[in-house]
């Protein structure tokens, strides 16, 4: 490794430009920068923060960007021809798990708790039954329904909370009003009654908290521990040209990954991502997700939990094909498509496992023996309370969903994929 890096050293640094979104988990592309860890290996990052995830897709497609801190689920929405993609994206690695939480506004919090204040304090996935109390209520009452933000379609924050509210009952098409919120305009959307709560990546829901707007109620580890959240997203016609360059940047990444997941150094990355051409927002609160301490608000005790966000443990920069896969049957649940495809060419062509092997072998980097992995079920940590995905069945756990769109013709789906 050491050679490596050396001979990188010595020749000049190429320029790669990144989209970001002003998130905690854009510290592995601003640590690579800030410590050095681009040039190390021959890579020169050049930041550029952005607004919305719809500004990250349409600047990286036109090639504004080389590549960029992405959703998880944005590249596959793109192979899909969604959400006005016009370029195959892919994703040869992870930047994070976890970092995503629900946080809902002191005046729903205090209807969560009439209604069903065992589950409401207990947070997490029986949080979504309190809320599901309140819905009945409210539509009992003739009220107007919740409204809801997430962060974009094709979002792990969309999914979550659907997956969320659907295991209570609800049907987030029919029984709340789900809308789009930008991460950076989210606390502002609670704090003008816009929405009652949201679904938002780090540090706005602590950033909810400290301002005495929300309650967090849930978080992503509380849901599915080490579930998938952001990948580097590059345009495949770029990585065809820039073959070399692509796993230098991937080197530098996930140095930065394994600089982040040191314990010691979470405080650094906060007084880092503090600064205003980053998150801007205050080293105290930046700290406390990063460091495993988060304050819940609401009058509950503070949750200590080190996989609040993960940068590199536990395979965490591998782009596990498995979760793509059940990224793929979210949007076949919820209708955003319905013609039959090939779900497992898709999950190939888009997640490249292999040029994250390829990139990491020099650095010793341990890589999965598998593409896919189970989870949920004894041993695999939590995955939506009791369930469990095992990839090799997707239509199967789909089909069992008892909520989804009526749309699908999952046989259709079935008879494609068999």
């Amino acid at each position: 490794m050491a050679d490596i890096a050396s001979g990188m050293m010595d020749a000049k640094p190429r320029e790669v430009h990144v989209g970001f979104m002003p998130l905690t988990d854009c510290a592995p592309l601003v640590v690579a920068s800030e410590m050095g860890f681009d040039r190390r290996h021959g890579v020169k990052l050049v930041l550029h923060r952005e607004a919305s995830w719809a500004n990250i897709r349409d600047k990286l497609g036109v090639g504004n960007f080389d590549c960029a801190h992405m959703l998880a689920p944005m590249p596959i929405a793109a192979a899909l021809g969604l959400g006005r993609a016009s370029d195959l994206i892919v994703a040869p690695m992870a930047l994070s798990l976890n970092g995503n939480a629900i946080t809902v506004s002191h005046r729903l919090y205090e209807e969560m708790l009439a209604a069903d204040e065992a589950s409401a304090r207990a947070g997490g996935m029986a949080a979504a039954h309190a809320i599901a109390s309140v819905v009945r209520a409210r539509q009992q009452q003739g009220r107007e329904p919740l409204t809801l933000g997430m962060v974009y379609p094709f979002s792990c924050h969309n999914y979550d909370l659907r997956y969320w509210l659907a295991a209570a009952g609800i049907d987030p098409d029919n029984d709340v009003n789900l809308i789009v919120v930008p991460p950076p305009l989210s606390v502002d959307a609670l704090k003008t009654g816009r929405v009652d709560g949201f679904c938002v990546g780090q540090p706005w829901n602590s950033v909810a908290v400290a301002e005495g707007e929300g309650v967090i109620v849930a978080t992503k580890s509380e849901l599915w521990a080490m579930s998938p959240e952001k990948v580097l997203g590059v345009r495949e016609d770029w990585v065809a040209k820039n073959p070399a360059l692509v796993s230098d940047l991937v080197r530098a990444l996930v140095t930065a990954c394994q600089w982040l997941d040191e314990p010691e150094n979470r405080k650094e990355a906060a007084r880092i991502l503090a600064r205003p051409e980053y998150v801007g927002i205050s080293e105290q609160i930046l700290a406390g997700p990063l460091t495993g301490v988060l304050t819940r608000g609401g009058q509950q005790a503070d949750i200590v939990d080190s996989d609040l966000v993960v940068f590199h443990r536990g395979y965490a920069n591998f782009p596990w094909r498995s979760h793509a896969l059940w990224v793929l049957t979210q949007m076949i649940r919820w209708g955003q498509v319905r013609e039959p495809f090939d779900l497992k060419a898709l999950t190939e062509r888009v997640f490249r496992t292999d040029l994250y092997r390829e990139a990491v072998a020099p650095l010793g980097v341990p890589a999965p023996a598998s593409d896919n992995k189970q989870e949920g079920g004894e041993g695999d940590g939590v995955f939506f309370g009791s369930e469990s995905f095992d990839p090799t069945a997707a239509l199967i756990y789909l089909r069992d969903l008892e909520i989804r769109n009526s749309g699908t013709d999952l046989a259709a789906f079935t008879a494609l994929n068999s």
